[in-house]
């Protein structure tokens, strides 16, 4: 610990944001770039000599997190470097999007502002990628065996690149035109500019990994087939079935999940449009759903120009302190304003949709709501609280329910499903089929980006024991570990 000290001198400072009116002109992310640097230092120096490291038990990753910021007070960048990317394959990834709730654990949070523990991992790893610090690392020698990976998601590359560096040969399939899953159509571009996922694709495809896109596993190639192909298939295809909401006028057209909507946005970045098929350009939107992935609705109707945004949420508006039954150190649910809500918009809780009301020619015009309350622990609409409100472009962020099944991967490999709908897995992240693993929200559910990466860890040390009948690969989680899970 380099200064004892440095929590009582030093306050909480956070990456400086650009100007609203200036980052709603341009997709790039809304940070300062190098607004960081000049106040690493003296915020990794907060970081307590505080015996037990909640943060540890935070991160789903085990994250080395004193280590690092020791490191980083020093400025010793390649050695910050190293001990990031000991537990974490994506760092630039959490960085920017993990919600932190290894911030939540942080001791000095008890009665202080915790570290900027994101911060602080964001700033080594982009020090790192300036500094030439982060090289494909290629196995020494092959183990002759194949793997295929379903799903190019944050699962299923870190499963992939751990697999790749065991000496499996491996090849990742996804069904879409690019890799990345929903780190690549998902999520914005003021959030993570693409840049930072093509890098580790050259980085991965250095080391040996191979990828195939627009391939999708049950429909272009069953999932048998795949089977016989490689010795061993880890299947990291994400939670993407939305939840729908099926009142009256759902059918309407303007009415998308946020998943038909965010996509298009993010290949006219690409260069696939001029302008996105679904625009908020001009229309009163509304966002049916509080969530992250609402927050980034908020956003991207933004800078196409709507007249208005409302986001509504089914739930009361939580508070701004942790709540007696969220004690330290578990993550709380809090009041939070992210950089989409800086920009404007209004945010409404405790109403849920009765119904859409459409014009002549089956276009959405008008969301119709009441406000509703827990009676008996049930939320029950408020008589007398109808209203309706302008909705020329609605998206639903209501969450997700489960794998998809349309595509036959669940019926074709024969798979078991849990309670919760996932696919069943043991210890190992195996499923009922011999030589077959899931990793990420395929069988925990919809999640975190730092859970997937975990389970993708997790996922790959099981399939290298099951391959080659030891392992001495990282496995940070278990199936079963929901600890302090969000």
């Amino acid at each position: 610990m380099a200064d004892p000290k440095g929590f009582l001198n030093h306050g909480r400072e956070l990456a400086k944001s650009r100007p609203v009116d200036v980052r709603l002109k341009d997709w790039n992310e809304v940070y300062v770039p190098g607004s960081l640097l000049p106040i690493i230092s003296k915020q990794a120096s907060r970081c307590m000599d505080c015996g037990i490291p909640f943060c540890h038990n935070g991160c789903p990753l085990g994250n080395l997190i004193p280590e690092w910021n020791d490191y980083a007070y020093r400025e010793d960048w390649a050695a910050a470097s190293e001990r990031l990317h000991a537990t974490n394959n994506f760092p630039e990834f959490t960085g920017r999007l993990c919600p932190a709730p290894c911030e939540s654990a942080c001791v000095l949070g008890i009665n202080q502002p915790a570290v900027t523990i994101k911060n602080v991992e964001v700033s080594i790893i982009d020090k790192a990628w300036d500094s030439g610090d982060v090289a494909p690392q290629a196995p020494e020698r092959l183990s002759g065996k194949t793997v295929a990976v379903i799903g190019s998601g944050p699962a299923g590359l870190a499963a992939a690149q751990q697999l790749t560096r065991a000496g499996h040969t491996v090849a990742v399939y996804e069904r879409a035109d690019r890799i990345g899953g929903l780190l690549r159509y998902g999520i914005p571009e003021f959030k993570m500019e693409k840049r930072h996922i093509n890098r580790r694709i050259e980085q991965m495809r250095a080391e040996g990994t191979r990828f195939r896109t627009g391939i999708e596993i049950g429909r272009d190639l069953k999932a048998t087939d795949l089977k016989k192909r490689y010795d061993a298939v880890v299947i990291a295809a994400g939670a993407t079935t939305a939840r729908d909401l099926p009142v009256p006028g759902r059918e309407l057209k303007g009415v998308y999940q946020a998943m038909e909507y965010l996509p298009l946005a993010n290949k006219v970045q690409e260069g696939d449009y001029v302008t996105s098929p679904i625009s908020a350009e001009g229309k009163h939107v509304v966002v049916i759903g509080g969530g992250d992935t609402g927050a980034d609705c908020v956003g991207t109707a933004h800078r196409q120009g709507a007249a208005s945004v409302t986001q509504l949420e089914i739930m009361p508006r939580p508070g701004e302190d942790r709540a007696p039954h969220q004690p330290w150190p578990t993550f709380p649910m809090l009041y939070k304003v992210t950089s989409a809500h800086e920009e404007g918009g209004e945010r409404v809780y405790s109403v849920s949709t009765t119904h859409f009301e459409g014009d002549e020619d089956g276009n959405v015009q008008w969301l119709h709501l009441t406000e509703v309350e827990f009676i008996d622990g049930k939320l029950t609409s408020k008589p007398g609280t109808e209203r309706k409100i302008p909705a020329q472009l609605v998206t639903l962020a209501m969450g997700f329910t489960g794998t998809d099944r349309e595509n036959g991967v669940v019926e074709q490999f024969g798979l078991d499903l849990d309670e919760r709908g996932n696919i069943a897995r043991d210890a190992d992240f195996q499923t009922n089929v011999p030589g077959v693993f899931v990793a990420g929200d395929a069988g925990r559910g919809q999640s975190l980006i730092v859970w997937a990466i975990a389970e993708g860890r997790s996922a790959a040390r099981g399939c290298d024991r099951f391959l080659t009948g030891a392992s001495d690969l990282p496995a940070p989680i278990r199936p079963t570990d929901r600890s302090l899970m969000v």
